[in-house]
């Protein structure tokens, strides 16, 4: 007697799993069924994985809070000594520069007269030389004379008329100002020109010329007036 048609789906379907298991085919299994072929040490009895309790989290989290603090102290101490040695770079520079002034005052001890011009070109040279070590710094001087006034870069302590430049210029240097790299060290201290005052000759025309119109004028209106 043949089997039941109605059974045959059935086995059918049940074969075809078999089939599809022994394969390595787990795209049609349910996704708890196709989780448990793929790894079936998952589902063994107390094999799954614990869920951190709130200490271990807490912990993990000041583990990491230690680990962030000892990095800016870190790098916090880093900073320090490079803007130490930094400073103490630039201070051994004037300290050569301090020491020629020294020997320069030191050779003109005792001397007469004729020592002047050797203690001049001593101060000529330390001032080269503290050039040269400003330089290396990136520090320059700003050249202000004759230049128009910048209130960006000159403070005016007064004004004087002159004719040497143009009005609104630097006249007179005070003192020198200076640049760090592309920063304002020390705005440079001047006096800035004024337009002179114009001759006692010149003042007067302006009102003799005045003085001939009027008498033209006048003479005009009495000639109307003769009329």
């Amino acid at each position: 007697m043949k089997g039941n048609p109605l059974n045959e789906p059935a086995r059918l379907g049940q074969s075809s799993i078999i089939n599809s298991n022994d394969a390595g085919d787990i795209s049609g299994l349910p996704f708890d069924a196709a989780q448990f072929v793929a790894d079936p040490s998952a589902y063994a009895e107390g094999s799954a994985p614990e869920t951190p309790s709130l200490e271990q989290r807490l912990a993990a989290l000041e583990a990491e809070k230690a680990d962030l603090d000892n990095y800016k102290k870190r790098l916090r101490n880093e900073m320090t000594e490079h803007e130490a040695r930094t400073r103490e770079a630039i201070l051994c520079d004037f300290l050569e520069v301090a020491d020629n002034l020294e020997r320069a005052l030191a050779s003109s001890e005792g001397g007469g007269e004729t020592d002047v011009k050797s203690i001049r070109d001593g101060v000529d040279l330390v001032l080269r030389l503290l050039r040269s070590k400003l330089a290396r710094h990136s520090v320059t001087a700003i050249e202000s004379k004759g230049q128009s006034f910048d209130p960006r870069l000159h403070h005016a302590i007064s004004q004087m008329s002159s004719n040497e430049v143009a009005p609104g210029a630097v006249l007179h240097e005070v003192q020198k100002g200076y640049r760090a790299g592309e920063r304002l060290l020390r705005p440079a201290t001047v006096v800035v020109a004024s337009a002179a005052p114009l001759p006692q000759s010149e003042i007067s025309r302006p009102d003799q010329g005045r003085t001939a119109s009027g008498s033209a004028a006048s003479r005009g209106r009495g000639h109307r007036h003769h009329w």
